[in-house]
């Protein structure tokens, strides 16, 4: 049993280390709100990636369902500090540190396999404008990517001339730099489309625009990841001084 002396000196260190401790689960809860918020606004908007199958994408979902499960544990890891349970805080670091190597694994993976990712989309988005029909899944991605990315065709505008819905009905309206000037009539001929549809093709578009914001999604998910080593810090020391002093938190 220690003494009330080392008790009176130790009581000090505990507030200090819950002080910190519970500021960080409302940080780590707030990066799940986040994440929740992303996946959401995902759900919505990341057409990009519906590309590579007729289902969609479950990236939205993988984010929506992560930012729930932090935000619960956040707030666990804000009870278990206040309740000072040793064996509350040693499951929240054993936690955190499933976070942190989840993390790390999939910054790497995305990392080392974003060259395969970029081929994959290639032939998947080729395959989209191939089977473009206007009503199912990957055709609204293309229609999607063509208008926010000012785009038209894979590679440039000539790649919808070898499709069978250019044979029917012309280039797409999504193609068009003015909707308006786009008519029914001079969608049918390249040489006239030219001039009111975008030229450049789609697929360095995206794939620059999803490099620069994979370089940015990495640079976050790392900083995360060792965010989570300072949780796991605060967790195991909390909980061994109090298991090492008998502390009860009031």
């Amino acid at each position: 049993m220690p003494s009330p002396s080392r008790r009176l000196q130790t009581k000090p260190v505990i507030t200090c280390l819950k002080t910190f401790l519970i500021s960080y689960s409302l940080i780590f809860w707030f990066t799940g709100v986040i994440l929740l918020a992303v996946g959401v606004s995902g759900k919505v908007s990341l057409a990009y990636l519906s590309l590579a199958s007729e289902e969609g994408t479950n990236a939205p979902y993988v984010l929506i369902g992560t930012g729930a499960i932090i935000v619960i544990f956040g707030l666990f890891g804000c009870f278990a500090t206040c309740r000072g349970s040793p064996w509350m805080l040693k499951l929240y670091a054993m936690f955190l540190t499933l976070v942190f190597l989840a993390e790390l694994v999939a910054g790497i993976s995305g990392f080392i396999f974003r060259h395969e990712i970029k081929a994959t989309l290639g032939r998947a988005y080729r395959e989209a404008v191939k089977s473009y029909n206007t009503t199912d899944t990957r055709s609204t991605a293309v229609d999607t990517i063509q208008k926010t990315l000012h785009c038209c065709g894979v590679d440039n505008y000539t790649d919808w001339t070898d499709t069978p819905y250019f044979k029917e009905n012309g280039f797409p309206t999504s193609c068009c730099k003015d909707i308006a000037n786009c008519s029914a009539e001079t969608l049918m001929f390249p040489d006239k489309a030219k001039a009111i549809v975008y030229n450049e093709g789609c697929f360095l578009k995206v794939t620059t625009a999803m490099e620069a914001n994979l370089g940015i999604i990495a640079g976050i998910s790392f900083g995360i990841a060792f965010f989570q080593i300072i949780g796991i810090f605060l967790a195991c020391c909390l909980s061994r001084y109090i298991t090492n002093n008998q502390y009860e938190m009031v």
